[in-house]
C-alpha cells in the first residue's frame, strides 16, 4: 500500500472508568485488504495479532495476484481495541482473509453487533465472501473501499455499489487502513448504521 506507515497513536490508554457499553465488532474481507492493518492503525492497546510468515506451503493455495509484494498473513485473527467516547467501547476482530481460514469466520461473527466490509477494487469478486455471510447471519454491516496507492481503476463509490449489487441501505464509504482518523470514520460509520437500524425497530409497529 504504497510506501506510507500507518498513523499509530502515541500513546497507549487505559479503558476509562466510564466505560459501560462494549460492543463486538468484525472486520472481514479478502485476503491483503487491510484488515491487519486498520485494526492496528485505530486501537488504543497493543494490538494482538496472528500474522506469520508466508511460505512455499502456501503457494497455490492462497491466492496473491494484486498483492504480490505482501510477505505475512493472519492465521488466526487481530484483535484491537478503541474508545468511541467516555462510555462506549469497541472491540475489534480482525478475521483472516484466506479461504482455508474462513471456517473460523462463523465462530467469529457470534455476538457480533455490526461488521465491516473492507474491499480493495483490484480484487473485487474476494468481497462476495464476506457479504455473503454477513447476510446469512443477519449481521449489520458497513462497507469501507480501501483505496491503495497503486490502485489506477478508481472506480467510483456508486460504480462499486453496482459491482457488489449493494442495497442502497447498506452504508458505503473510502478509507486509508494506515490512518487511525479514516479508520475511526469507518468505525463511527457502522455505529450510526448501527444506531438507525435499531431506531428503525423502536419505531416499527
Amino acid at each position: 500500500m504504497g510506501s506510507a506507515t500507518s498513523e499509530l497513536p502515541s500513546h497507549r490508554t487505559p479503558l476509562d472508568d466510564a466505560a459501560e457499553t462494549g460492543l463486538k465488532i468484525v472486520v472481514v474481507g479478502g485476503f491483503g485488504v487491510g484488515k491487519t492493518t486498520l485494526v492496528r492503525s485505530v486501537s488504543e492497546i497493543r494490538p494482538l495479532n496472528t500474522e506469520e510468515v508466508m511460505t512455499q506451503a502456501g503457494v497455490g493455495v492462497d491466492e496473491t495476484s494484486g498483492v504480490a509484494s505482501k510477505t505475512t498473513t493472519t492465521v488466526a485473527f487481530d484483535f484491537g481495541r478503541i474508545s468511541l467516547n467516555e462510555r462506549m467501547v469497541l472491540y475489534l476482530f480482525g478475521a483472516p482473509g484466506q479461504e482455508r481460514f474462513w471456517f473460523l469466520w462463523d465462530r467469529l461473527f457470534s455476538g457480533t453487533l455490526g461488521a465491516v466490509v473492507l474491499v480493495d477494487t483490484r480484487r473485487m469478486d474476494d468481497s462476495w465472501y464476506a457479504i455473503d455471510r454477513l447476510e446469512h447471519h443477519r449481521t449489520p454491516f458497513v462497507v469501507a473501499v480501501n483505496r491503495f496507492d497503486d490502485d489506477t481503476a478508481r472506480y467510483s463509490l456508486d460504480e462499486i455499489r453496482d459491482a457488489l449489487a449493494l442495497p442502497g441501505h447498506v452504508p458505503l464509504i473510502d478509507c486509508d487502513a494506515r490512518l487511525r482518523q479514516s479508520g475511526k470514520d469507518v468505525l463511527i460509520t457502522l455505529v450510526d448504521h448501527l444506531y438507525e437500524l435499531a431506531m428503525a425497530q423502536e419505531t416499527t409497529p
